[in-house]
């Protein structure tokens, strides 16, 4: 079960700005912009006894269970099951319990502003749902693989734009299999008025092998961003890693629902710990001083070993840092915790300012409502509330060029 939490000392009552939010992808989400020619080795539907899936590099895609999303799980469905299942439920049972119609608002950005408003959000990041689990499919067709994220950005900017009505900010989704195309991409969706990306916290795949996304080729992707100041998310995602032969690699296991525990629901964790200590170990804070890293829908419970390791490596080699590797660290990532993690254990690690708050709405695994978090923020101070709901994604969200 989750720590017993300390109650709050007061509730805010301001504004909030939602670092995690998600819109369903439309039928032709895959396929609008991406021409016909290449479409078998992108992604193409399939129907197989009466369920449509999708195909993903001519391979059937069990990542979602059903891609219409259309009956689809409400939101929150499984906090209980997070937060300690006194009920005893499996995980299959929560989420078949609470199917209904898709709500227009998981589709329509008219409807998710009236609805945000309803909310009580200032603003929210969008992220895919589909669309962060088909890079690892595609690491073998880079060619594949870039076609399909373009023509997926150009739908996102279609049906929902990148910064619609200072209310919805979508994310455009990077790789950096192809730097010249990452960087083309990135002057693209700057030009859109877009405030964050979005890219999975994993090595990259290239024409030549793997490599980490802090490898000097990369520098000039890296170098757009540090001057256009505009914040970098890595979200949780499909990223390759696997339970190394203890068992249990499906998306269900990596949730924590599958029959028995098993070490892949710690396969996110061991990702976005490896990828941000990466970029301390490599000074990517040194050598791009304005670079704003968010870690969203990971977690947060990396965060204690991962200074360890910085305080041995400082210590171990102390010629090898111009700058504190911890310190950087602080001002350079912002961490999104999810609701069950101690928030006032991760504001001790991060410092008040780098910790942000995203419901992960309207997705199973999140709140029901984004205020639900205000009965999750034991012992943590009211001026700290308002920096975690609102000031630090709000922060975030404006570009500030070097």
């Amino acid at each position: 079960m989750p720590a017993v939490k300390e109650k709050s000392m007061e509730t805010y009552c301001g504004p909030m700005f939602d670092c995690d939010n998600h819109y369903y992808e439309a039928e032709d989400a895959f396929t609008r912009h991406v021409p016909k020619r290449m479409q078998k080795r992108c992604v193409q539907w399939v129907e197989m006894d009466g369920k449509r899936y999708h195909l993903v590099a001519g391979k059937l895609s069990h990542a979602v269970g059903n891609p219409t999303f259309n009956p689809i799980s409400k939101p929150g469905v499984l906090r209980a099951y997070y937060r300690g299942n006194t009920e005893g439920k499996t995980f299959i049972e929560l989420t078949r319990s609470a199917l209904e119609p898709r709500p227009p608002e998981y589709m329509d950005r008219d409807a998710r502003v009236a609805r945000i408003e309803e909310q009580g959000l200032e603003g929210a990041w969008l992220f895919p749902t589909a669309g962060v689990l088909y890079e690892q499919p595609l690491c073998d067709d880079i060619e594949a693989l870039c076609v399909l994220t373009e023509g997926f950005n150009r739908w996102l900017q279609d049906d929902w734009g990148l910064n619609y009505q200072g209310k919805l900010f979508s994310a455009p989704y990077i790789t950096l299999a192809d730097v010249d195309w990452a960087c083309s991409e990135l002057d693209w969706a700057l030009k859109q008025d877009a405030r964050v990306l979005v890219m999975r916290p994993s090595p990259v795949c290239t024409r030549d092998g793997w490599r980490s996304p802090c490898d000097e080729r990369f520098d000039p992707f890296w170098a757009r961003v540090n001057e256009a100041g505009i914040t970098v998310v890595a979200h949780v995602g499909s990223t390759g890693y696997t339970a190394n032969g203890y068992g249990g690699n499906s998306a269900l296991d990596a949730l924590g629902g599958g029959r028995k525990p098993t070490v892949a629901g710690l396969i996110p964790e061991r990702a976005i710990y490896d990828f941000l200590l990466t970029f301390a170990y490599d000074r990517m804070f040194e050598r791009f001083p304005n670079l704003r890293i968010a870690s969203v829908e990971n977690g947060s419970g990396f965060l204690a070993d991962l200074f360890v390791k910085l305080e041995h490596s400082k210590a171990r080699m102390p010629r090898y840092y111009q700058e504190d590797p911890c310190g950087l660290f602080r001002r350079h990532v912002w961490i999104n915790p999810f609701w069950e993690d101690r928030i006032s254990d991760v504001i001790e690690h991060m410092g008040p300012d780098r910790v942000i708050y995203g419901s992960d709405w309207p997705h199973m695994e999140g709140m029901e409502h984004p205020k639900d978090i205000l009965g999750e923020l034991g012992g943590v101070t009211q001026a700290d509330q308002e920096k975690f709901l609102y000031r630090n994604s709000a922060a975030l969200n404006v570009r500030i060029a070097a």
